[in-house]
């Protein structure tokens, strides 16, 4: 099952243990849910250990020195990434998603006002598997957004020694200059992207290039688009959706991984180890539902409850990657030649705005029917295929593997000797065997071949359209397939190999026979290995309380299954540069950095985190000397003054979100309702409107300067 619908299982089950009555008024109120991710709480904009997956891609090691070179154009950067990606052969689809999205909601949407359609903004999310075992896991992980009018690469990407998804810039990437990469102020990426991952809209994702009137738009400027193709239906958009959803249940498996074992001792590390079992069950299993068994019970889930219980009673609030869908043309007949309408169509509503805060996507609890199929099936996520490909490949050459043999008679629809039996096989009642139902292709009398529409075997295992190829000559009325699905071996739920499945033709009577079906116990020596790992010495690194050591684990487990590792990836990005900042990011709540003076000052603790930075987007009308920042600010008052004044207004009122972004406020010790009401906003706005008054001799009438549309205000940034 999906994460997300694992998350929604586990959200209604919890909804419908509420009582509908009202609590006493003396009752205390209940403790709301814990947000896994705060968006107040970003945490340092460098990486506190590890690169992120951008770095160690592009990163190159030169006559001893370590540097990120980037292809150029951008069509050889898409091509240097799909180079890491296996290709589905049955997809006509890159393994690196991309859409155009010519007006969006980006903090570079502006940047190519007013031609919009000309100059769209590319999002990239990858979420192929790796080409190789050794080649990065960049599946879900890595996205890119780049604007070509400015020259900006906006990157997110995972750092697996971090746990934690990256935000970076990468500037002047254009021909002629060489591309400077910059890790980003994560206050500032927080306040759209607030549980710290991927965003995206909802469907039917009308921003992008599967509207068909946008895709028109931009097919009519004649524009390549870096090798993008303009006409697009919904399954890119889709596919990144997806991706993204995924993604961002990452940091609660990490949460979990981390925190919800407990404290740092044996057995906390047994939890952990548990986990990841169960983690290569289910991915070895291929997509089949997972049980949790006895020990799993007792070593992971009992204390997991109980940590849960303790830390998190209310539950674990997953943030939300999903925006409301936006068209950006509706109702438009055509697309204005005036560059002042253009300009008002990329308005984005208060409704809109990512800015906005989200309910959360789901509400983890731990006694919740589907919780430890929630926490497995995220940690399954960190598992790649090709990892699990040479895991599978590994256990087919262990000796000494114990054969289970599952046996059921059958009927036979057909009689011989036609070319097609119609079979159906299941126990007999009460007792262990298989459950199946298909045909087999007769030739001269004899089995050469079948397909299953279903197998199901004791202990879970469901397995569905599978294609059987004969293993063995017929003889002595037996025969031996392969069952295959889409020519892969087949595994059971808990993880064993399904070796062959042998057809007997009952002598004497042409109607009936017995299938017996021959499991390889293999996923035993995956536990024994990680039993042994856990109690060895490299359990304290393995099975700590830190981010999940990916690599670490499999590499480890390899090894214990007398397996080499495969070299580790991209050796150059240890030796680049320490990751740096443009320049230092401002403290929410710290003064001004500058002396200024007091009218200005007061805008620093609550504007500098985003406006004082090397960057236009969002403006930085709080960077530079006092009497450019006077002067900017002055030149931002109209905007500056409808996004303060939008505090005074109900939510559903509001044609633009407030500033400060609602979901910062924590980190300045205030909430919507006090911030609203604090001397603090009247000093700020009584400012605004004084600059306002002296300009135009009115009071500043919000009704009056949003007549126009909040577009149709000047810039905050004179023009260079």
């Amino acid at each position: 099952m999906h994460l997300r619908q694992l998350l929604l299982a586990c959200l209604l089950s919890v909804a419908s243990g509420l009582g509908t009555t009202m609590p006493a008024a003396a009752e205390k109120p209940t403790r709301p849910p814990d947000w896994v991710v705060t968006p107040a709480a970003p945490g340092d904009n460098l990486p506190p250990v590890g690169r992120s997956l951008f770095d160690q891609l592009f990163a190159v090691s030169r006559q001893g020195q370590a540097t990120i070179e980037l292809p150029f154009p951008f069509a050889s950067l898409l091509a240097r990434i799909d180079a890491e990606l296996a290709r589905d052969p049955a997809s006509p689809l890159p393994p690196a998603k991309r859409v155009l999205i010519p007006l969006g909601r980006s903090l570079q949407r502006s940047a190519a006002a007013p031609d919009y359609f000309s100059y769209p903004r590319v999002v990239v999310a990858v979420d192929g598997d790796p080409a190789s075992p050794n080649a990065l896991f960049l599946k879900d992980r890595l996205y890119i957004g780049y604007q070509e009018k400015s020259a900006v690469l906006e990157v997110i990407s995972y750092n697996e020694a971090a746990g934690r998804f990256e935000f970076q810039l990468v500037k002047d990437y254009r021909a002629g200059s060489r591309p400077q990469v910059f890790y980003a102020n994560r206050s500032l990426c927080f306040a759209c992207h607030q549980n710290g991952a991927p965003i995206f809209s909802r469907a039917l994702w009308d921003e992008t290039n599967a509207n068909p009137q946008a895709a028109a738009l931009l097919a009519a400027t004649g524009q390549p688009f870096y090798g993008i193709p303009v006409g697009r239906g919904i399954d890119i958009p889709y596919a990144i959706d997806i991706a993204s959803e995924r993604a961002n249940g990452f940091a609660l498996t990490q949460k979990l991984w981390r925190e919800g074992c407990g404290d740092d001792d044996q057995s906390a590390r047994r939890c952990r180890a548990g986990l990841f079992t169960a983690a290569l069950q289910l991915a070895l299993a291929d997509g089949q539902a997972w049980t949790a068994d006895v020990r799993f019970d007792q070593d992971v889930a009992a204390r997991l409850r109980a940590e849960a219980q303790r830390s998190w009673p209310a539950g674990l609030a997953l943030g939300n990657a999903d925006l409301p869908n936006r068209n950006p043309l509706q109702n438009l007949p055509h697309w204005p030649d005036d560059e002042r309408a253009r300009v008002a169509h990329s308005d984005v509503a208060a409704r809109f705005d990512p800015l906005l805060p989200r309910p959360p996507n789901g509400i983890w609890q731990a006694a919740a029917p589907e919780a430890m199929a929630i926490v497995v099936s995220g940690l399954a996520e960190f598992i790649a295929t090709s990892d699990r490909r040479r895991l599978a490949a590994t256990l087919a050459r262990q000796p000494a593997i114990a054969t289970t043999r599952l046996s059921a008679p059958c009927r036979i629809a057909a009689q011989p000797p036609a070319s097609r039996w119609s079979i159906q096989c299941a126990p007999a009642p009460g007792e262990a065997g298989p459950t199946l139902a298909g045909e087999m292709f007769i030739r001269n009398g004899r089995p050469i071949g079948g397909r299953l529409h279903r197998l199901a075997l004791p202990g879970g295992t469901a397995l569905s359209q599978l294609e059987l190829a004969a293993a063995s000559p017929s003889g002595g009325g037996e025969t031996a397939f392969q069952p295959r699905r889409d020519g892969r071996p087949l595994r059971t739920a808990a993880g064993h190999a399904i070796n062959r499945l042998i057809w007997r033709h009952q002598d004497g009577d042409a109607s009936r026979g017995t299938v017996v079906v021959e499991i390889r116990e293999e996923f035993a020596a995956i536990e024994q290995a990680l039993a042994a790992l856990v109690e060895g010495p490299e359990s304290t690194s393995l099975f700590a309380a830190r981010a999940i050591p990916r690599q670490a684990l499999q590499a480890a487990l390899l090894r214990q299954l007398s397996q080499p590792a495969e070299p580790p990836c991209c050796a150059a990005a240890a030796a680049l540069p320490p990751p740096r900042l443009e320049m230092p990011a401002a403290i929410p709540g710290s003064p001004a950095s500058l002396p200024t003076t007091p009218g200005l000052q007061a805008f620093y603790p609550y504007c500098a985190v985003c406006h004082q930075s090397a960057e236009t987007f969002p403006p930085n009308f709080l960077s530079g000397s006092p009497e450019q920042v006077a002067a900017r600010l002055r030149h931002c008052a109209p905007r500056l003054y409808v996004r303060l004044a939008m505090a005074d207004l109900a939510p559903d009122q509001r044609a633009k979100t407030p500033m400060p972004p609602e979901s910062m406020l924590p980190a300045f010790a205030s909430d919507p309702t006090h911030w609203r009401a604090s001397p603090a906003r009247q000093v700020l706005l009584a400012q605004v409107g004084d600059w306002l008054r002296a300009e135009s001799g009115q009071p500043a009438q919000l009704s009056q300067l949003l007549t126009g549309g909040y577009e149709a205000l000047r810039p905050c940034l004179p023009a260079p």
